[in-house]
């Protein structure tokens, strides 16, 4: 289980608590699509938002909403494309094994990669992958959050387990 406290972005923990508190709405079942509203509910967060539709047989994964705040960081807008055809991103990539872990645990993932991009001054990318399903149960689409951790960003101390 994530802890939110673990996540540094207040954008992706903000991203988080709202898909948990989706989940909660239907306990035992993943929340689908059409239980969201982002735009009204949460609409600061949609600039940092990305959802990819989920294909199976063959497995593949199309990103279908990019928020402004990602196309601005990313090389390219990918909205449309399938990720079986971006050579970095296809089968074999960190980023499609994320996502493969999501839809076959139907569980969420925080994914802390480095930063390959345009913007010179980020150390790297935190991003929660969370799962939705249409029927409540078979994950057909993924919900991501995600923020971008400049290097001259504060680092918070490290807690000491010695001190009380």
């Amino acid at each position: 289980m994530i802890e939110p406290d673990d996540l540094k972005s207040q954008v992706v923990r903000a991203g988080y608590q709202y898909w948990l508190a989706c989940s909660a709405a239907s306990p035992g079942n993943l929340p689908a699509r059409g239980d969201l509203d982002p735009l009204t509910e949460v609409p600061r967060l949609v600039p940092h938002m990305m959802l990819k539709d989920v294909r199976r047989d063959p497995l593949d994964f199309r990103y279908r909403l990019l928020g402004t705040a990602l196309r601005i960081h990313m090389s390219q807008d990918w909205t449309g494309q399938w990720l079986s055809r971006i050579p970095f991103q296809s089968a074999g990539s960190t980023i499609w094994a994320n996502n493969v872990w999501v839809v076959e645990n139907a569980r969420p993932l925080l994914a802390r990669p480095p930063y390959v991009g345009p913007h010179k001054d980020f150390l790297h990318v935190e991003s929660i992958i969370l799962p939705l399903a249409s029927d409540h149960a078979r994950v057909d689409m993924l919900m991501f959050f995600v923020d971008f951790i400049r290097r001259d960003a504060p680092v918070r101390p490290t807690p000491d387990p010695r001190r009380d």
